[in-house]
């Protein structure tokens, strides 16, 4: 086992504020690891837990500054952030893992494996699976985005609710907007400001792109672009619906990430 590693039993759970579990396996053989999109949480995976085969284990990551870490600084960078989540990660290495990123969480996701690429702890991610975000070469900010955490409260919630995001009626709470609207404000201007690496390395790790039909942020070409990050296999998967789909869409989403899962073990 590699240096700085914990071992741990599938029974167990992870010390570490980055992870939240939402399903345990006793005899679990493949762990599935979430990353939210830009200001959401580790629970916006919640409803996945009851889907999933009795063999994974659903973990999400935690960013700081919401639900159970509201009170930590936010990370304004992706750098900063790939780094963390990594260093967490890479200490629970005890089973295969599939990382799954939704829009931000895509591209953390792959800094996360191109760290341990780099460190050759990539053979333990058996698959990474992107949704609603283009290659990290092609990412730019979302056409009338630009100047997103710059807006003001209502012109910010009016954006997020054009964009289909769950649960945004609670920002029309004045107090719900003061604990959530910072980490979004936040979030946007850390996906804005990244750019992937020069030369776009490629990764190891085979890779399926997810995304809405109706999605107008994220163009089929640049999803598809996915496929110049990897010599491993790589497919796109479109399904109805917008930036948001697999809320709308999430059991066909599941099933499409269980064929993933399958092919994994």
């Amino acid at each position: 086992m590699s240096r700085g590693k914990v071992p741990m039993s599938a029974r167990s759970q992870p010390e570490s504020r980055w992870i939240r579990t939402l399903r345990t396996a006793p005899s679990a053989r493949l762990r599935l690891v979430c990353l939210p999109h830009a200001g959401g949480v580790a629970g916006f995976f919640r409803d996945w837990s009851g889907r999933l085969p009795g063999d994974v284990e659903l973990w999400a990551v935690q960013y700081p500054g919401r639900e159970n870490r509201i009170g930590e600084p936010l990370i304004p960078d992706m750098n900063s952030l790939a780094e963390r989540v990594t260093d967490e990660l890479r200490r629970f290495l005890d089973l295969p893992i599939v990382i799954f990123g939704h829009s931000m969480g895509a591209a953390v996701g792959y800094e996360v494996v191109r760290r341990l690429t780099m460190t050759d702890e990539h053979h333990a991610v058996r698959h990474l699976l992107v949704s609603g975000c283009a290659a990290p070469h092609r990412i730019r900010p979302f056409d009338g985005h630009e100047e997103a955490r710059l807006l003001d409260d209502d012109q910010l919630v009016a954006m997020l609710k054009s964009l289909g995001v769950g649960g945004s009626e609670l920002l029309d709470d004045p107090d719900m907007r003061s604990v959530v609207l910072p980490a979004i404000r936040n979030d946007y201007g850390l996906i804005q400001a990244y750019e992937g690496p020069e030369g776009h390395p490629r990764l190891r790790t085979a890779i399926t792109a997810f995304a809405g039909r109706d999605d107008a942020a994220v163009h089929a070409d640049d999803l598809r672009a996915w496929a110049q990050v990897t010599p491993a296999p790589f497919e796109a998967r479109f399904f109805p619906g917008g930036h948001f789909y697999l809320m709308h869409h999430r059991d066909e989403v599941i099933r499409a990430v269980i064929q993933v899962l399958n092919t994994s073990l």
